[in-house]
């Protein structure tokens, strides 16, 4: 991301919108993670990148202790609220913290987790640390939504979710270049995870895909609520002119669906397994 720096705006106002608006992993995902990883419910859960802790507490029931590490102090908030919630509080932890600060006198950990987040990273930095932390035979755990499928509206019991006609209003208001906290990102996100995680000693890795597609009722404030979850239109992007973007996208909202009820289908998770070798190389 040549000529980006993060800055602590990058998912300002986001963590309250967060877990009504993402959707969710596919089911099955922690008992994907339990067979190939043979995870017992001891051990401890390093969650890089953790946001709301999400991924944190989905697998919070596979080991004695978690740990969720964010820069973002509303999330870390929204993290601490949702493990008391989740009668987990006790097995929890959350560090404010970037994942360039690790290991931040964490200790040694069983798995290593970034969901979603690696790419926002200075990831030489991080991967190197992160091998460091791990106990031998450890492993990190890459997950994302799988990013090759195609996920059809048909069959769907309600309207779909007009997602292209939101990116446009999204562009019509902040400009046709994707916003990044207080830069762009002209190209996007890099790619290319497992040449730096292979530079940093890591071997493999296992890939599984744990199936989605299925349809998932959502109202317009779960869509609003998901656009504003996003770093490229996080609320503070518009200013002033918030509230007007809002009006609109509820506007374009009635207009695709006169009872405010959207079917959309659950993406699939893409897994990659990365196991610590022996010695970087």
């Amino acid at each position: 991301m040549a000529g980006w720096e993060w800055d602590e705006t990058l998912f300002a106002g986001t963590a309250a919108h967060y877990r009504r608006g993402r959707l969710p992993y596919a089911p099955g995902l922690a008992d994907a993670l339990a067979e190939a990883l043979r995870l017992d419910g001891r051990g401890r859960l390093l969650d890089v990148g953790c946001g709301p802790g999400i991924l944190a507490l989905t697998l919070a029931h596979l080991f004695g202790e978690v740990v969720g590490v964010d820069p973002d102090p509303e999330m870390i908030a929204e993290a601490r609220r949702e493990a008391a919630r989740g009668g987990v509080a006790g097995k929890a932890r959350w560090v404010r913290a970037r994942a360039e600060e690790l290991p931040a006198g964490l200790g040694r950990f069983t798995l290593a987790t970034f969901g979603q987040s690696f790419h926002w990273m200075d990831r030489e930095l991080v991967a190197a640390t992160t091998r460091d932390m791990l106990l031998p035979g450890g492993a990190l755990v890459h997950i994302s939504d799988l990013k090759t499928e195609t996920l059809t509206v048909d069959g769907l019991p309600r309207p779909a979710v007009p997602g292209a006609v939101i990116e446009e209003l999204i562009r019509h208001y902040l400009g046709p270049v994707r916003r990044a906290g207080r830069g762009v990102l002209p190209q996007g996100t890099p790619g290319g995870e497992a040449a730096v995680l292979t530079r940093a000693g890591f071997s493999g890795p296992q890939r599984h895909v744990v199936p989605g597609g299925q349809p998932l009722e959502r109202t317009a404030d779960d869509v609003v609520a998901g656009v504003f979850s996003m770093s490229f239109s996080a609320p503070h992007l518009f200013g002033a002119r918030r509230d007007a973007f809002e009006a609109d996208l509820r506007r374009l909202l009635r207009e695709a669906s006169a009872s405010g009820r959207f079917s959309e289908r659950r993406p699939s998770t893409e897994v990659f397994v990365w196991g610590k070798s022996a010695s970087p190389r």
